[in-house]
């Protein structure tokens, strides 16, 4: 039980600290990094060295890519913000419906999934949170909303990989496993565009005219989701459920009007919009999708090409340590940032105008920066050290049979320890698989329970540090409280979805 007790203290201390002393999550994430530190030497014996390196790979996997995506995708928008860009698309945005309802579903939940099916690393949340603050929706629902909207799509971020990943690792075919993550998903994400309503009109009863509304945004993406991850696998799953979701919100709309006026947004009046304005600003973001979908493994040709160009170092010295691989061009936040640079170019913004707001947006993000490194140091230093072992096997010899029922209880673990689904199919997806082959799955259920690993990480990312300090970093809120506040409504959200998923992922066990 010590071992036990010390290997959850890092965790048990973000929790306290984030929501009981409502402590600002730059300043929380350190100090766990340092308990992790502690505990990985004392009672772990985890020698000096091997925790340095853990530590210095968990900084270089923070930096590049996740800092660096991050960073390109918050400079993207202030450069539209700058450029006047952000102005004209939130007028198109508006033309569709005066109702902030229907633009969060519209923005949070099909335009948020678009960027995480191409991109994923918090671009889904930090893009969309930005542009509904920015309309006059309240900053804190904002993120509330496009964390809610983001786990739907999470386990296909970034054209799949944290599925094709755990795929690779259990030796499995991705199409299954990718089929089997949309059907544990499919439940909760019918719900999610009611849910996403009630937050932001701040009752349910903001959800009684909305019905046809979000009944059609969250079939529309767990259908096509489903028939995708099917038919082509994981790839391509997220980003075709929300271009799907995105057309049935207009449709919807166009035939089913919300008709409450006291959710309408005050503005004045539209401006009419060119097409040539239009193309304009919404070049950054089509650029950013035609390149992410040129340089994807979708076009082998090139994505071979450019993945030459890296370097591969060994940095952690222990047991289990495999080279780090920097992609020096394919990335996603490179990508990003030759797509925005180039887009600024076509729009003739000076080159000293982009430098400025790139500075900007760096100065603006020195809080995330603290977090994320040290929560991604923390994450590597208890994987190496085997304390996020050592909670699994509790668990697995707690439950026995009854562990499909917690299999996405640690997939969650991972999730909010990293913030990413990709980094939680890593650390967990081999522990998954052999846990579910210690109680005897034939292979088909031990699919199935690992599917939870990545379906439990989309739940974790919603009290995830890491997600929510990229949010609270695109409303400009970071280090005033704002990450407590988020974390208290998440936590409302996640129990439940955690205990479905539970309950969903258990009995299906005997359905397979």
């Amino acid at each position: 039980m010590t071992l036990l007790f010390f290997a959850t203290l890092p965790i048990l201390w973000l929790i306290v600290a984030l929501s009981g002393l409502k402590m600002a999550a730059w300043k929380a994430c350190p100090v766990a990094l340092l308990l992790s530190l502690i505990a990985s030497v004392l009672y772990f014996g985890m020698p000096a060295d091997y925790m340095a390196s853990a530590v210095l790979e968990g900084t270089a996997l923070a930096c590049w890519p996740i800092l660096l995506i991050i960073t390109a995708t918050i400079y993207t928008y202030h450069l539209s913000v700058h450029t006047g860009g952000m102005e004209i698309i939130k007028a198109m945005l508006t033309s569709v419906s005066s109702d902030y309802r229907v633009l969060i579903l519209l923005i949070a939940f099909g335009f948020g999934g678009f960027l995480e099916g191409m991109a994923g690393f918090g671009t889904a949340v930090a893009i969309p949170a930005s542009m509904l603050a920015g309309m006059g929706i309240n900053p804190v629902s904002a993120v509330a909303v496009c964390l809610v909207a983001n786990f739907v799509p999470s386990a296909y971020g970034s054209i799949g990989i944290p599925l094709v990943t755990l795929s690779g690792i259990m030796g499995t075919d991705s199409a299954q496993l990718a089929t089997y993550v949309a059907l544990q998903i499919s439940i909760l994400g019918l719900f999610c565009p009611f849910l996403m309503v009630a937050i932001a009109g701040g009752s349910w009863q903001a959800v009684k005219d909305m019905l046809p509304v979000c009944m059609a945004a969250g079939l529309s993406y767990v259908l096509a989701q489903l028939g995708v991850s099917y038919f082509l696998g994981p790839e391509l799953a997220g980003v075709a459920g929300a271009l799907c979701t995105m057309g049935a919100i207009i449709g919807a709309v166009k035939y089913f009007p919300p008709q409450n006026s006291s959710y309408v947004l005050q503005r004045d009046n539209a401006p009419q919009v060119t097409q040539h304005q239009a193309f304009m600003a919404w070049l950054p973001f089509v650029l950013i999708f035609i390149l992410l979908l040129l340089t994807s493994k979708l076009v082998p040709t090139i994505y071979d090409s450019i993945s030459q160009v890296r370097t591969s170092i060994l940095i952690y010295k222990g047991e289990g340590g495999a080279p780090y691989t920097f992609h020096w061009i394919a990335t996603p936040g490179m990508v990003i940032f030759f797509a925005t640079f180039v887009s600024g170019f076509i729009k003739r913004t000076p080159l000293g105008d982009m430098l400025v707001v790139l500075r900007k947006t760096m100065a603006s993000l020195r809080p995330t920066f603290i977090t994320i490194i040290s929560i991604i140091a923390t994450a590597k230093v208890m994987g190496y050290s085997g304390m996020t072992t050592t909670i699994a096997d509790n668990t697995v010899a707690a439950t026995g049979l009854m562990y499909p029922a917690i299999a996405a209880f640690i997939g969650s673990v991972g999730g909010f320890i990293t913030g990413s689904a990709t980094s939680t199919c890593i650390l967990l997806g081999k522990l998954q698989m052999d846990a579910a082959i210690a109680i005897g799955a034939p292979l088909n259920t031990q699919i199935w329970i690992a599917s939870a690993n990545a379906t439990g990480a989309c739940a974790g990312k919603l009290i995830a540090p890491q997600s929510i300090a990229i949010g609270v970093a695109a409303i400009g809120v970071a280090g005033k409280g704002s990450e407590s506040q988020l974390l208290g409504l998440t936590m409302k959200i996640y129990l439940p979805f955690i205990i479905l998923l539970g309950l969903l992922v258990y009995f299906g066990t005997s359905v397979l």
